[in-house]
């Protein structure tokens, strides 16, 4: 089958879970390929946050974090991607301790040379809690005119409620962020209706919306975009298998979807696959991946002005 070409911009991708077991063996010297092939091998959520955790322990150093981000954008621009909104775990650089400020600016300069245009989503980690999440949404507020758009919950959905996070989001919300909550991959559709409340711009997953009519209505009516993540859903063990993705029944429905590839080094996916998988697992035609693409630019805060 033929490659998928024309998505040109992304909105849900981790920097962290970027990093291929290449790029960790070049900043950990003691590490084997194999021994980093074996970190990503997962099948449920639990074995992906150990993943995640194995990746974000290798960057120790401000420049380690331009390296992943380099790497990154010349891989998405290798696809033909105009546009991206990467989440930057801050809140997990505050958890090892290092520099925020230093992190920060190593990533700035790097998304200044991309060879796309790049705008970032600040993320904090739900199991650590609202205290260090409020220390974070301080400090991106003081940077929202350096290229971040906007404000994430990410982590584990089922730790804590979202509702729990609604200081920090009010601050980050008064300095012009979107508020774009990861919500309903493992979780539930009450997880999803919480971050509509809370004033979501778009929802990170949210694929447990299907499981509510009256969620489905309120999304497609306030217009509110699911950034889904097949191949992470299924890696994940959130969707049993890809041929059971909701991603047919959101869409059909009326709600506004995207398609991401989430964590493209931890999953081995590229947004192609994504759309590929679309097309060849789930039945998507031509013309419907077309206006997924499309989403994608209209729904971005800043891809208008990449043109």
């Amino acid at each position: 089958m033929a490659r998928v070409s024309y998505a040109k911009a992304e909105l849900h991708v981790h920097l962290e879970g970027s990093m291929e077991p290449e790029l960790l063996c070049r900043l950990d010297s003691s590490l084997t390929i194999e021994e980093a092939r074996r970190l990503y091998q997962f099948n449920s959520f639990a074995g992906f946050i150990e993943a995640f955790k194995a990746a974000v322990r290798r960057l120790q150093r401000p420049d380690d974090y331009a390296l992943a981000a380099n790497e990154l954008f010349q891989r998405m621009a290798a696809e033909s991607t105009q546009y991206a909104e990467v989440i930057f775990s801050a809140g997990v650089v505050v958890w090892k301790q290092q520099s925020l400020d230093d992190v920060w600016a190593a990533l700035r300069t790097a998304s200044e040379h991309a060879p796309l245009r790049v705008r970032w989503i600040v993320d904090v980690v739900r199991q650590f809690g609202s205290e260090p999440a409020g220390m974070v949404a301080a400090w991106a507020a003081r940077h929202a005119g350096e290229g971040i758009v906007a404000f994430g919950v990410g982590g584990d959905e089922t730790a804590r409620p979202l509702r729990e996070f609604a200081r920090p989001v009010a601050i980050a919300a008064e300095a012009g962020l979107h508020f774009v909550p990861h919500a309903g991959e493992t979780s539930n559709a009450q997880d999803v209706w919480d971050a509509v409340e809370m004033g979501a711009a778009r929802i990170g997953h949210g694929i447990r919306a299907v499981e509510d009519r009256s969620l489905l209505a309120l999304l497609r009516e306030r217009n509110i975009p699911l950034e889904v993540c097949p191949v992470s859903n299924v890696r994940t063990g959130a969707v049993e298998r890809m041929e059971s993705h909701p991603l047919r029944r959101l869409f059909d429905a009326g709600v506004p979807v995207t398609l991401n590839s989430d964590d493209p080094g931890l999953f081995q996916t590229t947004l192609a696959r994504e759309f590929e998988s679309a097309r060849d697992v789930l039945g998507f035609t031509e013309r419907e991946l077309r206006e997924i693409a499309a989403n994608a630019e209209r729904y971005a805060f800043g891809f208008q002005r990449a043109k």
